[in-house]
């Protein structure tokens, strides 16, 4: 709070909050505009039955999008899209050796990179309107519950819908890259937050107060909060834990002057995965129940996957869930950290752990290091991302949770680091106690 007021006590950062909300107010207007060619009645009809599930693939979807998939709104596909061609332009880098050069080459490379992931996301919105639309127009995006959804099914219409859409996500990621230059914070991950922002409150309210008054429990609803302020604070702590590697740098004599002798440490986050595992685990495990509703509903395999997979609460679903948040933590980190590489960065400058050896010793240590992190990150994030099961089934919630593994740690890494650059570019106007004593700042 104290950081807010300072930053609205000070003339440029004023304007780039007033931008960063401008950005946003046309990112919410635009997830409530339909796409032309669909019946907005009778979406609205069908919305309501689904907007309580959160933790399945279209829900996810659903979630980064602010509501707007289901509303079939010209931002349907939300920000999904751009992290999905992150991900993938980032896990490239193991395979193709162009890719990996590039990251090396510094702010150029990075620049074509992020060329290649604008392109890719086209690519990929043009592949999720036409598999939304399909889906809709078929009625599975509803679970079969409504119809006619999309009164005029020719081609040509499908075609201008899904221009609409894929012209939708470019100009989402337009405003996100408009508001890490001229804004607070990084664009994509500030409009993430803010679609899981959306429907939070009113989410949360219904536990308590219920259809129209009449079914709620207070007493659910003060417990779910209760669980949920636990649960931010203990996840902020986690993500602001290091673990701090002592690294030394050895003294160099270039040409006159003398470099290095200086001790530093090396920063290894707890969770270096972040939400991606979550992530990936729920999109993998909704791909058979998205299968499961094109086959016929008194088929085996499709009452076992019904009844297994599409069920959050089942034994199968929680433990294939979590090997699989396990298994891509230590996946992801593997491909984002490079003991090998980190090893030799720091003996071509010089540095190196005290009591370890520079070189392949400094590798296999750094390895040993991560592979203990990961196992806490792992048993970290199965702690948050069983949590709202567990309620679910221990206050019957019918999965109408506010919140879920997922959206938790999003909030909460969200709001730490869009916090820790408001507090940076507020200490630069701050000049109080810094050069002048008991003198007020004076701006220009």
């Amino acid at each position: 709070m104290r950081t807010l007021i300072q930053a609205l006590r000070t003339k440029e950062l004023r304007k780039k909050i007033l931008f960063v909300l401008f950005i946003i107010i046309i990112y919410r207007i635009g997830s409530f505009i339909p796409t032309p060619g669909v019946d907005y009645t009778v979406v609205q009809k069908c919305v309501a039955p689904l907007q309580g599930s959160q933790e399945n693939f279209i829900g996810l979807v659903n979630l980064f999008s602010g509501g707007a998939m289901l509303q079939l709104s010209i931002f349907a596909l939300g920000v999904m899209p751009y992290i999905t061609a992150s991900i993938v332009v980032q896990l490239l880098r193991v395979v193709i050796p162009r890719f990996e050069a590039l990251h090396k080459e510094g702010q150029s490379g990075e620049a074509k990179l992020t060329q290649y992931t604008r392109y890719l996301t086209i690519g990929l919105a043009v592949l999720q309107s036409t598999t939304i639309l399909v889906t809709a127009r078929s009625g599975a995006l509803f679970n079969y519950a409504c119809s006619q959804v999309i009164p005029d099914g020719s081609v040509w219409n499908l075609i201008v819908m899904v221009l609409i859409m894929t012209g939708g996500t470019g100009l989402i990621m337009w405003m996100a890259e408009l508001i890490t230059d001229k804004g607070i914070g990084q664009g994509m991950s500030v409009l993430i937050f803010m679609s899981i922002c959306s429907g939070f409150l009113p989410q949360l309210w219904e536990i308590g107060w219920g259809t129209n008054g009449t079914d709620g429990d207070w007493t659910k609803f003060a417990i779910v909060v209760s669980v949920l302020v636990v649960i931010l604070i203990f996840v902020d702590f986690v993500e602001l834990c290091q673990r701090r590697i002592p690294v030394q740098y050895t003294r160099r004599m270039i040409g006159r002057k003398m470099y290095g002798g200086s001790s530093t440490y090396l920063p290894l986050k707890i969770n270096m995965s972040g939400v991606i595992p979550p992530i990936f685990a729920s999109s993998i495990l909704a791909i058979p129940t998205l299968i499961a509703q094109f086959g016929k509903t008194d088929q085996s395999w499709v009452k076992w996957i019904n009844s297994n997979l599409a069920d959050t609460t089942s034994v199968w679903y929680i433990a294939l869930y979590a090997l699989m948040i396990v298994f891509f933590c230590f996946f992801y980190t593997s491909i984002t950290f490079n003991p090998d590489e980190t090893a030799d960065n720091m003996k071509q400058y010089g540095g190196f752990i005290p009591g370890i050896r520079a070189g392949n010793a400094t590798s296999r240590y750094l390895s040993y290091v991560m592979n203990r992190l990961n196992t806490v990150g792992a048993v970290y994030l199965l702690f948050v991302a069983l949590i709202p099961t567990v309620l679910i089934m221990a206050l019957g919630l019918n999965t109408k949770l506010p919140f879920g593994g997922t959206t938790i740690l999003i909030i909460a890494g969200v709001g730490l680091d869009t916090l820790r650059q408001a507090k940076a570019q507020t200490e630069q106007f701050q000049y109080t106690g810094f050069l002048f004593e008991n003198t007020d700042h004076k701006e220009g």
